[in-house]
């Protein structure tokens, strides 16, 4: 039995030797598969169907508006993917060194990013796709990239920027127009009555807390009254909801323009909004935060808050945050480590707020009914200071005060 089992075992010895001359005969010996951050060519990445373009935040690169991108490197990267037939994924970062690490370990496919000819070969990679001749840069695709370079350099062919220059420009120019019909922004100014929706508004404002009349100046601002109204972005219905607003509040498509439903939908996100701002313990400021969240994106807006703090002003006055709100279209701000979500059209949110604000007065709107103790820049967000004997003339450090760190490092 010895014997066999040793001639046996010489057997497969010799078997396996011999395979290694086709490893694919023999799984043992056979190489590993391709893993997901190594080399990814655009074979795999058809077979994914998904190209993913990294670049930074910015008016010529990217940015999101009420949900949609924007930006002209990003609209050829669209271009070339419905080319290509593939979806494209976006991934934004705070510089070219963490783009070209991200491009290195394959988390990425596609530098989105007019770079310098000579930094992209310096730095190991292979100049592809959109250019510009005249300032010699490129966007950026792995040395090892080949197919991917070739098909990006096909797709890139005479005429393509000015053809896609021309669709973006007009893109810019719609983005605030919506289809809808005005109606008179009052029906009867001595009766009080604004707008036929006015009871939806009251029932708004017992979710939210706020005046009807409040509600009802927002809803002006956004569709002019018009159930109808549909907005170059895809925002629908009175209040403009987004489809994907829409899903997350529970309001389905099929309602999206009823004025009873989009309403209350509204009111719901003009709630949890609310809750997310629980550090403006001032109601009538709060109120303005609220509304340039709704128009412009709640991170947006603690960005904004960021900045404030930063340069040392209130982060819970409006009036300090909305310098910067308008200073995110500022390289200067958008590009500040401290700003996580980028570039925005600051302006329009601004100016938003302003306008609701305004036409909440003319219905009559009652600011002293709302108003509030501000907090001081330094104080704790969420938590007011009670004075009594004790405490006066004395200052309660908070953790972003210089003299709380300098106490705790002693």
């Amino acid at each position: 039995m010895r014997l066999y089992a040793y001639i046996g075992s010489l057997i497969f010895f010799l078997s396996a030797c011999g395979s290694k001359e086709n490893p694919a005969r023999n799984g043992a010996f056979a190489k590993e598969p391709p893993q997901a951050g190594s080399d990814f060519d655009y074979e795999r990445i058809q077979a994914s169907g998904e190209l993913i373009a990294v670049t930074l935040s910015g008016p010529e690169t990217y940015f999101e508006y009420h949900g949609r991108g924007m930006g002209m490197q990003y609209a050829l990267a669209e271009n070339f993917a419905k080319h290509a037939g593939l979806r494209l994924r976006v991934e934004t970062v705070r510089d070219t060194a963490e783009l070209l690490r991200l491009l290195s370990s394959a988390d990425a496919d596609v530098a989105m990013l007019q770079l310098p000819l000579s930094y992209i070969r310096t730095a190991g990679f292979e100049p592809a796709g959109a250019r510009d001749t005249t300032r010699h840069t490129s966007w950026a695709v792995k040395s090892s990239s080949d197919d991917l370079a070739q098909a990006l350099n096909r797709w890139y062919t005479a005429g393509i920027n000015v053809s896609v220059e021309k669709e973006e420009k007009a893109r810019m120019q719609e983005r605030r127009q919506v289809r809808r019909k005005v109606r008179a922004p009052y029906i009867s100014r001595e009766k009080g009555i604004i707008s036929t929706y006015d009871d939806h508004f009251r029932a708004a404002a017992r979710l939210t807390g706020w005046d009807w009349r409040l509600i009802a100046a927002q809803c002006y601002q956004e569709s002019g009254f018009d159930p109808n109204a549909v907005s170059w972005a895809g925002a629908k219905g009175l209040m403009q909801i987004m489809p994907a607003t829409a899903q997350h509040l529970g309001l389905p498509l099929e309602q999206i323009h009823a004025p009873a439903e989009n309403i209350a939908a509204a009111a719901r996100y003009i709630k949890e909004l609310s809750a997310r701002f629980k550090d403006v313990r001032n109601r009538e400021e709060k109120v303005k935060f609220i509304l340039a969240a709704y128009n412009g994106g709640y991170y947006h807006v603690r960005d904004a808050m960021a900045l404030a703090r930063k340069y040392g002003k209130n982060p819970f006055l409006w009036e300090d945050v909305s310098f910067f709100i308008r200073g995110l279209s500022s390289e200067r701000y958008y590009r500040d480590p401290i700003v996580k979500y980028g570039y925005m059209i600051g302006s329009e949110t601004s100016d938003y707020v302003a306008s609701v604000i305004e036409r909440w007065r003319m219905y009559g709107g009652q600011v002293s009914s709302i108003r509030g103790e501000v907090p001081s820049a330094g104080a704790e967000p969420g938590r007011a200071r009670r004075e009594n004997r004790f405490t006066r003339g004395t200052k309660i450090y908070g953790p972003d005060d210089p003299e709380f760190t300098k106490a705790e490092t002693n």
